[in-house]
């Protein structure tokens, strides 16, 4: 590889690390951003009410992009979850999971598996 690669291979791996705050704190926002759509069935912590359809908050985020993915590919039962997972990349889908993640469970709501 040549000098000038390995130094922009270098800078690429070095920079999230030196803006990690500024990073996360942007991809927090988009990931609320991207969420906001699945607030009124999931609540805009993650917890729903009675647990129908399930919380989302808490749960591992590779769960939850995991889960996204068979949705998108029609491989797991629903009613409106294909048309609403075809909707994003595989990027926006890691951001929503992202932030469902770092979003508390509450006690009487802690996350159902499906």
């Amino acid at each position: 590889m040549k000098p000038a690669a390995l130094s922009a291979l270098a800078v690429s791996f070095a920079l999230p690390f030196s803006l990690a705050g500024p990073v996360y704190a942007q991809d927090a926002q988009a990931g609320r951003n991207l969420a906001s759509a699945c607030f009124t069935c999931h609540g805009t912590d993650g917890n729903s009410v009675q647990g129908v359809p399930p919380s989302l908050a808490g749960r591992p985020s590779a769960e939850i992009y995991q889960i996204m993915k068979e949705f998108q590919a029609g491989k797991r039962p629903a009613t409106i979850m294909h048309q609403q997972a075809r909707g994003y990349s595989d990027a926006q889908l890691k951001l929503i999971a992202a932030y469902f993640a770092q979003a508390k469970a509450t006690a009487a709501r802690q996350p159902s598996r499906p």
